[in-house]
């Protein structure tokens, strides 16, 4: 029942209220929260001064530079963002029907493959939902989802986060590949054993003292040291510094797929290769996730899988023309 001595605005909805005060404290600012709900400023100061009364509690202190949280405001923020995150778990419930994905997405996706063979699902991502608009934003690490308010992130690798939430999309396959230039009068290796003497690249995010094999026949595993010539974290400086003849690499088979078409890489050891790499879609666990999200995880499950094969079924190597 209502507090008679702090009623509400008659015909007030309670759930308006708490919205409005947590987009004012999400937002930082009234101005700000009223642009986002599509309201006026003093409309959103009504609701805030009509939830306060409501409760019977001071919720900010406001000043002309500044907006702060009371400590009773602190405990109405919690509460409200758990009520709201609830009734729009109700809402899809009862609707029984796929809300329809509209916003902004926030991304993070690894650098090369954020590039090139993410954009293919992220461009029908945004086909299918023309509501949606996304910040691509691209960096090998995984994001503080809170600080930096984001989304999801796309990673290459072991999760070692126990906090997040990490969906397993598919695997990257890796293979050995050096320049002709670099095999002048020998032919290309077949053995572990023949690539420990070649010159090495390594990209240290994954390898970089010692390289392990596995055949994929017989299951056989094979490991060799490697001193690398040249030791980055970037999968482009790899590749390209192995077009130019510098030395051996160990590579996501997705990044060398036209090199090794058109013969500028050659696929050493093709009977051998290093265990494929994990891709994990990885956000913040919550009780409620929007739909510009599980739709966008719904894009990437669909899509892995075909481009790994469109990956596998190109050839692995081949000769220049002439």
């Amino acid at each position: 029942m209502t507090n008679p001595a702090h009623p509400t605005l008659p015909g007030t909805d309670r759930m308006m209220l708490m919205e409005t005060f947590v987009r004012i404290v999400e937002a930082g600012s009234l101005s700000a929260a009223a642009v986002q709900l599509g309201a006026t400023q003093p409309t959103v100061s009504r609701r805030l001064q009509a939830l306060e009364r409501s409760l019977g509690a001071p919720l900010l202190q406001r000043s002309t530079h500044a907006m702060k949280l009371t400590e009773d405001g602190r405990r109405c923020f919690d509460h409200a963002k758990r009520l709201l995150e609830d009734w729009q778990l109700f809402e899809r419930d009862m609707r029984g029907t796929q809300e329809e994905a509209s916003g902004i997405l926030r991304v993070m996706a690894p650098h090369a493959f954020g590039q090139h063979q993410f954009i293919d699902p992220l461009v029908a991502y945004l086909k299918r939902y023309p509501r949606m608009n996304v910040e691509w934003l691209l960096n090998d690490r995984t994001p503080d989802f809170i600080a930096e308010d984001m989304d999801c992130a796309l990673q290459i690798g072991t999760v070692s986060d126990p906090s997040v939430v990490a969906i397993r999309l598919g695997e990257v396959p890796r293979i050995v590949v050096a320049a002709p230039e670099l095999l002048p009068d020998t032919p290309p290796p077949t053995h572990p054993r023949e690539l420990a003497g070649l010159p090495w690249l390594a990209l240290r995010t994954f390898y970089r003292e010692h390289v392990t094999l596995t055949h994929i026949g017989s299951g056989t595993s094979d490991t060799f040291p490697i001193q690398p010539r040249l030791s980055t974290d970037g999968l482009y400086a790899i590749r390209n510094a192995a077009r130019l003849g510098l030395g051996a690499a160990l590579v996501s088979s997705w990044a060398v797929t036209e090199d090794l078409a058109t013969g500028e890489l050659l696929h050493l050891a093709p009977q051998w290769q290093a265990a494929p790499l994990p891709v994990y879609l990885v956000y913040p666990p919550a009780r409620f996730y929007p739909a510009r999200l599980s739709r966008f995880i719904d894009t990437m499950r669909e899509a892995l899988p075909s481009i790994v094969q469109q990956a596998m079924d190109r050839p692995s190597h081949s000769k220049k023309p002439l």
